[in-house]
């Protein structure tokens, strides 16, 4: 049940709670029998990071926040207002903070530093790339339609699953344990997205292909379909060979391994949500 205002027990805000990540983070949450609020537009009382009149009530009873930006924390002003929020959830009584960042993100950076300034008790979760992102966001429809057209070449990238970094931001909302750590997370594996189109291939047991395109013929893909121009630039920048590695924070704070893709997109597949 959705914790409001007039709960006794002090909550956690799980901003973003309706997506790829918060969503889990709050059912992990309400299992372990701690009450939770969804920091959302649509949630009671809403939450807009544009709409800072909105943080004080959201933040009212609350005591921990996870804290996800949207769209990307490496867009320009993210930092500044993540800075400007965490001091206000430290002034609210929030002291507990954790802030899912990217892993290789330069610009992402800046807005752990500006959350750290705050003077919260502080964890930063860097991910890596989302195995949900192939069909609970952006590479849905090309799944679906048997092919990734993206400017990517032969770089790699260590996938990892969204379950898995719920399960850590959970363990370091909970724990004090995590207080002041910086983890970064991957999957057990480097793959290319040729790679990725097989794995898909092999799972849904029809060609899902890999195309290369230029940056500029993603960029009018990316006007096309109305999303932002820097979607664009995260490709550039994350898939230079920055992450062409292996971390372990996942066997680090949870103690095993991390879910592999392969078995995550036979589980994706199972669902149905790639049928066509």
């Amino acid at each position: 049940m959705t914790q409001t205002t007039n709960d006794i027990s002090p909550a956690t805000l799980v901003i973003g709670g309706n997506g790829k990540t918060g969503r889990r983070v709050a059912e992990k949450l309400r299992a372990q029998r701690h009450p939770v609020r969804i920091g959302s537009r649509t949630g009671a009382p809403a939450f807009d990071w544009n709409a800072p009149g909105t943080w004080g009530p959201a933040l009212e009873g609350v005591d921990r926040v996870y804290v996800t930006y949207y769209p990307d924390l490496g867009f320009p002003g993210a930092a500044e207002q993540v800075g400007a929020f965490a001091e206000a959830a430290v002034t609210a009584g929030a002291r507990r903070l954790v802030l899912l960042s990217g892993r290789g993100e330069a610009a992402a950076r800046h807005a752990e530093e500006c959350l750290k300034a705050s003077g919260a008790d502080w964890t930063v979760v860097r991910a890596s790339w989302f195995n949900q992102n192939f069909d609970e966001d952006f590479f849905l429809e090309p799944v679906r339609a048997g092919e990734l057209a993206l400017p990517t070449a032969d770089a790699v990238e260590a996938f990892v699953d969204a379950d898995d970094i719920a399960e850590v931001v959970v363990a370091a909302l909970t724990d004090d344990r995590h207080r002041g750590r910086t983890y970064e997370l991957s999957g057990p594996r480097l793959m290319s997205f040729a790679d990725v189109a097989a794995e898909l291939s092999k799972a849904t047991g029809r060609e899902i292909a890999y195309v290369p395109v230029s940056d500029e013929e993603y960029r009018g893909t990316l006007r096309e379909i109305g999303l932002p121009q820097e979607f664009a630039d995260l490709f550039t920048q994350i898939l230079d060979g920055r992450n062409a590695h292996l971390v372990h924070g996942v066997e680090e704070v949870l103690g095993r391994e991390p879910r592999d893709f392969a078995d995550y997109a036979r589980e994706a597949a199972a669902s149905g949500v790639w049928e066509v």
